[in-house]
């Protein structure tokens, strides 16, 4: 059972799909159910007040951010990139109170279908970040090795339909959340959990599936276009900022390492010969540390975004506005100059 999906759930849920001999059992499945609850573990009442401080930040950092982004500045594509972002981390986070809840109760009171859609949007969130990091890498990109084809091509309707690119092939790996989530009942409480008795293969195949399209192809082209932005920017020294590239670059390895815990853990869970309790801690742990990512974001924009002596001179959605101004800016300046270089060089033919 992929059990990091239920968050930081007490009352592990332990059940054998497969028999040793890898057929599946007729029977009814028959459950093993620790009856401690979070308040008397260290360890899970520390989860639960994290998560409650990665809920209150998040929603209220990413809120700031689709108001500022959203609302207070005019629309480009870099304010759209971010915009998405924020509307991805509000949303999982917004969903944070149900897990929440879970743990103090140790009891799912709220249905199949939220069981089903919390866990669909912690992938949602999780696919739909770093495609966006990769839109916005491959982006950067082409604005520097091609700036004349981005100055006539780059337009906010463009990237908005990448957007909804991203967000439907998110939606779609998603699925398997709404597919495998069951809630199931014993002794008269509700637990949500995966429930991949009915194929032998599934489990397998989706935490592959989640750990190679959602973690290691996006990370090899965003390393790919930052070698070649360096590259570029280092031959024609044109970058007047690195502030843009810090913000970008924090956000990237944020998301590395806030999600490289969880993915690591899942992969372990699929060798069978780990100790299963070593295994739900690093996994409660792990998808603790990648929640933290969605209230990361927000607070990174504000503290990269000016120089550290002039924060406390400006109100914080001053310092998001200009972190991600800074990046339209930088981007928009570079591609002017170059515009200028090759119109002089034009000239000369």
């Amino acid at each position: 059972m992929d059990s990091a999906d239920f968050v930081f759930d007490p009352n592990y849920i332990d059940y054998d799909n497969v028999t040793p001999s890898g057929n599946f059992p007729s029977e009814e499945v028959f459950f093993h159910v620790h009856t401690t609850t979070c308040f008397t573990e260290v360890l899970c009442l520390l989860l639960l007040v994290i998560n409650v401080i990665i809920c209150l930040l998040g929603l209220g950092g990413n809120g700031a951010v689709i108001w500022i982004a959203g609302f207070g500045m005019k629309r480009s594509v870099n304010t759209t990139w971010y915009l998405s972002l924020a509307v991805s981390d509000f949303i999982f986070c917004a969903c944070l109170p149900f897990n929440i809840a879970n743990s103090v109760t140790s009891d799912w009171i709220f249905g199949l279908f939220m069981c089903k859609f919390t866990s669909f949007v912690m992938f949602l969130n999780m696919f739909s970040s770093i495609f966006l990091l990769v839109i916005i890498s491959v982006d950067r990109c082409v604005a520097v090795m091609f700036p004349v084809w981005a100055q006539n091509h780059r337009t906010t309707g463009k990237a908005s339909v990448l957007i909804v690119l991203a967000w439907i092939a998110s939606a779609a790996l998603s699925i398997p959340s709404i597919v495998y989530r069951d809630v199931q009942s014993h002794l008269g409480i509700n637990h949500c959990i995966n429930n991949y008795k009915s194929s032998q293969y599934s489990h397998k195949f989706i935490a592959m599936s989640r750990f190679v399209f959602g973690f290691v192809i996006p990370f090899i082209l965003i390393i790919v276009c930052y070698t070649v932005i360096i590259l570029r920017l280092r031959a024609t020294q044109m970058a007047k900022s690195n502030k843009p590239f810090k913000i970008m670059t924090a956000l990237i390895l944020t998301f590395f390492l806030c999600w490289l815990p969880y993915h690591t853990f899942v992969l372990i869970e699929l060798n069978q010969t780990f100790h299963k309790e070593a295994i739900i801690l690093g996994l409660k742990i792990g998808t603790t540390v990648a929640a933290a990512n969605s209230f990361l974001n927000p607070v990174l924009y504000v503290f990269m975004g000016n120089d550290f002596r002039k924060k406390f001179r400006s109100s914080i959605l001053s310092k998001i506005e200009n972190a991600i101004g800074e990046d339209g800016r930088m981007i928009s300046r570079y591609l002017s100059r170059s515009s200028s270089v090759d119109a002089r060089a034009s000239t000369h033919i």
